[in-house]
């Protein structure tokens, strides 16, 4: 008899809580009991995992009793907080927030790139940055094939990524100015937490999350030091600039890479690629065929297309990717780290 599953989604009624509770019910996990955890304030609604309604519940140091595994995705002060509850609970915990990521002890996994590093998880496995993911997925199969020297990239980030709630100030400022009308003051974007907040409608914000003493943001530093660790090279120089644009849903990115050899050629780069698990290559010039964020929509793949050599650099190339930021940059990912600890019978 297959063995069933309880779960729980903590921040069940979020944007990514959303997309988790959908795709569990796609997923390959069997589950038997499922336990939608949020705060006071949600707690009584009701919401769907599939065909059956659930009543939501608040999260509390008690809510993970006789649950195999927790889906995180309510901030990083709850992760803090209740991921070690959880743990204590006998669940595993795959968290969808920065809290975790870089703990030396904590796996950081995307299933197509380094599955394996999750086999000695002590009951805790992060989920990256969403924009890590995407680019991680194209990265990994040219590094097995051809080496990786250095990665420079710079990030078109849809607002969804900054909650639900800056999605409903963006569509207001556009209806507001579309009526002729003024905006109200903005106080979600670039950063809710920050002192200025800025209109993002018609606009682009070249801010995602606070600035360092580097003069990078966390989002910045987030790519950087989760690239490396995902793919086992702290030596590996990435740079990364993020900036959030007018688009609800998919992040594009535009990556420059330096490869070990300088023999290789685009239709190379475009084989290996193609070859990758969800990775499809949408490159045709000729036709106007790339990536698009309204085509990633609910889509589980990484698209990858406008692949170019350096016109300067022999071992440089150009690549344009592209994710639907809430399916593989976060529920996705998560449900299918989930699944591969089934299958690895890591749980």
């Amino acid at each position: 008899m297959t063995k069933k599953y309880n779960i729980a989604i903590v921040g069940a009624t979020g944007a990514v809580g959303e997309q988790l509770r959908y795709l569990l019910a796609q997923s390959k996990i069997p589950y038997d009991q499922v336990r939608l955890l949020a705060s006071s304030r949600s707690a009584g609604k009701e919401l769907s995992v599939g065909e059956e309604k659930y009543t939501v519940e608040e999260l509390t140091a008690d809510s993970f009793e006789g649950i195999d595994i927790a889906f995180f995705s309510a901030g990083g002060d709850r992760s803090k907080e209740f991921a070690p509850k959880a743990v204590e609970a006998g669940a595993i915990v795959v968290d969808n927030t920065s809290a975790y990521r870089m703990d030396e002890d904590t796996p950081l996994i995307v299933p197509e790139v380094n599955q394996e590093a999750m086999d000695d998880h002590h009951g805790l496995i992060a989920n990256p940055n969403c924009s890590t993911i995407q680019m991680v997925m194209a990265l990994r199969p040219i590094e097995k094939a051809f080496g990786l020297k250095r990665v420079i990239v710079s990030t078109y980030q849809a607002v969804s990524g900054a909650g639900t709630r800056a999605v409903l100030e963006m569509e207001n400022q556009f209806r507001d100015i579309l009526s002729g009308d003024e905006i109200d003051q903005p106080k979600i974007l670039p950063v809710a937490g920050d002192v200025k907040h800025y209109q993002m409608a018609f606009n682009v914000l070249a801010q995602i999350d606070k600035f360092q003493d580097n003069h990078y943001t966390f989002e910045e530093m987030k790519m950087t030091n989760e690239t490396k660790k995902i793919l086992g090279r702290p030596d590996l120089p990435v740079s990364a600039t993020c900036v959030r644009v007018p688009v609800i849903k998919g992040h594009a990115e535009s990556v420059y890479i330096e490869i070990d050899r300088d023999d290789v050629t685009i239709e190379d780069l475009m084989t290996v690629l193609d070859q990758a698990d969800n990775v499809v290559v949408e490159d045709d010039v000729k036709q106007q065929v790339y990536p698009q964020p309204v085509n990633a929509v609910n889509r589980p793949e990484t698209f990858v297309g406008r692949i170019r050599q350096d016109l300067d650099v022999k071992n440089g190339f150009h690549l344009w990717i592209v994710s639907d930021n809430l399916w593989k940059g976060a529920a996705y990912n998560s449900i299918e780290i989930a699944e591969t600890l089934i299958a690895r019978n890591l749980i």
